[in-house]
């Protein structure tokens, strides 16, 4: 999975990120790692996701 693809996903990363609590409208990407960001993303590819989904139907 590439970075390009992912990101062309990025709503579904925002609701599922929304869904366990992770606002990111609240501004926690400018206090947090790349690699914070990167864990949370891989979960939500581990999970029953939007992102999930979208990307293995």
């Amino acid at each position: 999975m590439t970075w390009p693809v992912l990101l062309a996903h990025w709503q579904a990363i925002e609701n599922d990120l929304q869904d366990r609590g992770i606002d990111l409208a609240d501004g926690c990407l400018d206090t947090r790692s790349w690699r914070w960001l990167t864990v949370r993303i891989a979960g939500l590819l581990d999970a029953d996701t939007r992102l999930a989904r979208a990307l293995d139907p």
